[in-house]
């Protein structure tokens, strides 16, 4: 069963758990119903991959090789940073003339 996760694609978050602990990043990707997200440049993986040919790259070079990438952090190891003093904060749904607003515990502002 998925979650609803308060923790979007594009939000800035501080990990609180894990070897990248303390470390903060943008969401590149959110998987809602494993409740994972992919940090920017944290819990790097190598993949070993065969050489191909990217499809829309014509003729260039084929990627292959060791390739380092972002794996997947849990949500409940990240927390969203408050957009007024870039603190680690909860997050809040409120809803605003009909329309749901995140909204930064800490401070109150909203996030979106």
């Amino acid at each position: 069963m998925a979650h609803s996760m308060r923790i979007r694609k594009g939000d800035q978050v501080r990990v609180i758990a894990g070897k990248d602990r303390g470390k903060s990043g943008r969401v590149l990707r959110v998987q809602p119903d494993r409740g994972r997200v992919f940090v920017e440049g944290l819990n790097m993986v190598k993949r070993h991959m065969r050489p191909q040919r990217e499809p829309d790259s014509g003729r260039g070079a084929p990627i292959g090789g060791v390739i380092e990438k972002e794996g997947p952090i849990h949500v409940s190891n990240v927390m969203a940073l408050d957009p007024k003093d870039s603190k680690p904060t909860r997050v809040r749904v409120e809803r605003s003339s009909g329309r749901k607003v995140r909204v930064a515990k800490r401070s109150g502002n909203p996030i979106d």
